[in-house]
């Protein structure tokens, strides 16, 4: 049998636990406990030490028999053996037998059907504020029948020896589908307890006949729904937050029968040289109950959104409720729109292109991007990338099994497919501008209200996609990236190098139609 685990229950009955505090209280323990400060804003502000990013190369999934057969195993889901787990998850409990901890009660899931009952079971307050603000938050009456399906347990002040204990590194985050836990250690990047559940519901929802997808979502007045994929950095937050239209959620969301549902219930924004004139929605959610990572800040609370001193990867957490006119509870109907969101650091791809279903199943399984500093610890400038599905690091199943949902709803639905280019234009990363955000506001809006296809398009003779020729609002050579770069050959030698890029990776998915594979770049 092994190891026998720990009793949590037994662990929160011998210590002094705070369960589901208002956000004053928890506010209260955590500048108490020297954790965090409060800014100018009413916002509090904390530091996370050197992990200000996810650690992928820390993130395991145990390798139980009934479960094995269905994980896609590799450098993105390690296996880790039932026994290390247990020994790990023993030296945890110990570890925190004699602190204060706080329990927080709440759900994954906004559509009820579908939702999940977590307790997340935290070390320190301000991580306790992070996850009741970034869940979906219970009802007095809910509180009272609550019973958690899943639990986790955040301990960043416990770090492994991994001569011993067989991890990777001092930091662990480690999913147990059987026991049905989370166990994080060793880092106190707040992104890693919401990114776990998100990785267990990425698990859970395809076997429910629900795609799950990392991406942010918003709706019209009418009921029209925009989907927004992309990595961290990409931009779903920002451009999902439109004072035209109303946030449904940011980053993780469920598309069931009846239509998307928001798996959270905050948001949890990228907030270096954040303005308000560009973001005003995020700008003025920053205010108390909020709670800042890793953002710089003056001796007077002033906050400094312009300074990468701590990293680039500066984040904000608030709820879903302090964006105005946000949709709650977080569901919608089916989407009329999908947008790929892509920073190319390259500087080749179109700042927006229309795709045929074929080159929608061709992007969504490539999934490029750049990397952004600061996401992931190591990253210190844009990388080129690619993330199948747009959150490969997510994805305990086969990519497929994403895909083929994809493909068969935005065909059920009719939904029409943009490519979005929010990185670079006029050069690569280093030369070129990043693509100002009011261009993209422009072309977004365009292909949510239809008024794109009015226009008429050019296809890219590399990449094939359809390219449109004016956008109201945008400068029409901004359109085309070979017009921005005043050295044509450069443009075309990086082009050709990124659709290798896109051939190279692809092999990996020798199984797919024929008709998808013909969606990819032409390379001389």
């Amino acid at each position: 049998m092994g190891l026998k685990m720990a009793d949590l229950n037994s662990i929160l009955e011998g210590t002094t636990v705070y369960y589901n505090l208002s956000v004053p209280e928890i506010v209260e323990h955590s500048i108490k406990r020297g954790e965090s400060m409060l800014t100018k804003t009413g916002a509090i502000r904390t530091t996370t030490g050197k992990y200000t990013g996810r650690s992928p190369k820390d993130r395991f999934i145990v390798d139980e028999p009934e479960y094995s057969a269905k994980i896609s195993w590799g450098k993105v889901n390690q296996p880790i053996s039932p026994e290390i787990f247990r020994n790990l998850y023993n030296k945890v409990l110990n570890y925190l037998s004699n602190k204060e901890l706080f329990v927080f009660d709440g759900f994954a899931g906004a559509d009820k059907n579908y939702q999940l009952p977590i307790r997340v079971v935290n070390e320190y307050a301000w991580q306790n504020l992070f996850v009741h603000q970034l869940f979906i938050r219970p009802t007095e009456e809910e509180l009272k029948t609550h019973q958690p399906e899943f639990t986790v347990v955040a301990a960043p002040g416990f770090k492994a020896d991994p001569s011993v204990d067989g991890t990777n590194s001092e930091a662990f985050v480690i999913i147990n589908l059987k026991e049905k836990v989370v166990l994080i250690g060793g880092t106190e990047y707040a992104g890693e307890i919401k990114k776990s559940i998100f990785s267990v519901m990425n698990y859970l929802l395809p076997q429910r006949n629900v795609l799950s997808m990392h991406c942010s979502a918003n709706v019209g007045k009418d009921g029209d729904v925009a989907l927004f994929f992309g990595l961290s950095g990409t931009g779903k937050t920002t451009l999902s937050a439109d004072p035209n239209r109303f946030l449904i959620g940011d980053d993780e969301h469920g598309w069931s029968e009846d239509g998307v549902f928001n798996i959270e219930g905050g948001c949890y924004a990228k907030c270096i040289r954040l303005s308000e004139e560009n973001e005003p929605q995020i700008w003025n959610a920053i205010k108390f109950g909020a709670v800042l990572e890793n953002v710089d800040i003056d001796e007077n609370r002033n906050l400094d959104f312009d300074s990468d001193r701590l990293t680039e990867n500066t984040r904000a957490a608030y709820p879903l409720h302090y964006i105005p006119g946000a949709v709650i509870p977080s569901t919608a109907g089916h989407p009329n729109v999908v947008i790929f969101l892509t920073a190319d650091a390259f500087g080749v791809l179109p700042p927006i292109a229309k795709l045929s279903k074929e080159q929608a199943m061709y992007h969504f399984l490539s999934g490029y991007t750049s990397k952004l500093a600061g996401t992931e610890r190591g990253v210190t400038e844009p990388e080129a990338t690619f993330s199948t599905c747009f959150g490969e690091p997510f994805l305990p199943l086969s990519p497929t099994v994403y895909a083929e949902m994809l493909g068969e709803k935005i065909t059920k639905h009719n939904a029409r497919v943009y490519l979005v280019n929010t990185g670079w234009s006029g050069g690569p990363y280093g030369v070129g501008q990043r693509m100002k955000i009011a261009y993209t506001r422009a072309m977004v809006t365009a292909a949510i209200n239809g008024s794109i296809e009015t226009s008429d398009f050019v296809t890219d003779p590399i990449f094939g996609l359809q390219i449109p020729t004016q956008i109201e609002g945008v400068p029409s050579e901004v359109l085309n990236p070979r017009n921005t770069w005043a050295d044509k050959e450069a443009y075309d030698r990086q082009a050709e190098d990124l659709a290798r890029r896109f051939n190279e990776n692809f092999k990996k998915f020798s199984h797919v139609s024929d008709e998808i594979k013909s969606a990819a770049p032409l390379v001389k």
